[in-house]
């Protein structure tokens, strides 16, 4: 399958020298793996990358080679020639890395594979065909003709695992694979990565979801919980990292399935961190476009402005509805 990159977006990385890489709040091994891979394939071209992300590094991906040098927002300076989002489909999904006030003179390239991105750029490489970001940037070193180094494939290689589930969804194709394996023959340790990433789980999850899971419910085949702050204190989590939805979304009575996490969000607001899976054959990516959020069909989210149970009262009929309707498009 080919996937063509921009010649605009090579052209801009050729001609930079100061590269601003950033990713998406609440990061996955996806936004980690091309923050950093990206990182080692500017240097490798000479340039000065600077990877800033809004979040703090999160334990399961202290392995990764560079995630030390992750800078947070108020670190990172203006002095840039180019800025690269990675894995992120709208600039609220960077959070305060990207200051428009700092940095609108700056050329922004967009490199991305969620179907929902808005095409934010002033150069946008979007591919929903591949399964991770880090698939792009695999190709991207190719054809900017980079040697891929073991600290680079180690990087490529956690967000295709991570964003397949192990090569478990249905987004892992042939392609895929080839990229796999191409990385692993570049020193990239597969088994390694998946028991860092996929097999481990602090003993703090399971004490949430004992919290969690005596209030979940499952009705017209949508399955939810949610997550209160006073729950995630009391397990001693900052955030809902303790991949319920993964969890959730083997039900074999849910179609569709959600984890609402509440949060303090910007200006000191109260919001919710909505989580939402699908079985194959549904799609929850264009309620999450909808509510202000994105990602793909089985797997998207989104943030909601509002008390935890305003948002279930909104947010829950719309899951229905949404299974409702994919369930039975014969009836709309």
């Amino acid at each position: 399958m080919n996937y063509p990159i921009p010649d605009d977006l090579i052209a801009l990385i050729r001609q930079s020298q100061r590269v601003l890489c950033v990713s998406h709040v609440n990061p996955d091994g996806d936004a980690y793996g091309s923050l950093l891979g990206m990182t080692w394939l500017l240097r490798s071209l000479g340039k000065q990358a600077t990877p800033v992300m809004q979040d703090a590094l999160l334990d399961e991906f202290r392995f990764l080679p560079g995630a030390g040098e992750i800078l947070a927002p108020h670190q990172a300076g203006t002095n840039f020639d180019l800025v690269l989002s990675l894995d992120a489909s709208s600039p609220d999904r960077i959070g305060d890395v990207y200051d428009a006030t700092c940095h609108n003179q700056i050329p922004l390239g967009v490199i991305d594979h969620h179907i929902t991105n808005t095409r934010f750029g002033l150069v946008n490489w979007v591919e929903p065909r591949c399964a991770a970001t880090c698939q792009m940037v695999a190709y991207l070193a190719a054809g900017l003709a980079v040697p891929i180094t073991e600290p680079l494939a180690t990087c490529l290689m956690t967000g295709v695992i991570t964003d397949t589930l192990g090569f478990r969804t249905n987004s892992t194709t042939p392609d895929v694979l080839a990229v796999a394996m191409l990385l692993q023959r570049d020193g990239a340790d597969l088994a390694g990565i998946v028991q860092r990433t996929l097999n481990r789980m602090p003993f703090s999850a399971l004490r949430l979801w004992s919290l969690v899971l005596p209030e979940m419910q499952l009705e017209d085949g949508v399955l939810w919980a949610a997550v209160r702050r006073d729950q995630l204190e009391a397990a001693g989590q900052h955030t809902d990292d303790s991949k319920l939805n993964s969890i959730f979304s083997t039900i074999m009575e849910a179609d569709i399935s959600a984890v609402f996490t509440e949060k303090i969000g910007e200006n000191g607001q109260m919001a919710v961190e909505c989580s939402f899976r699908a079985k194959p054959g549904f799609n929850v990516g264009d309620l999450a476009f909808s509510l202000g959020g994105g990602g793909h069909p089985p797997a998207s989210g989104c943030t909601v402005v509002g008390l935890l149970a305003d948002v279930l009262a909104t947010v829950v009929p719309a899951l229905k509805a949404t299974r409702r309707r994919q369930a039975n498009p014969a009836t709309e």
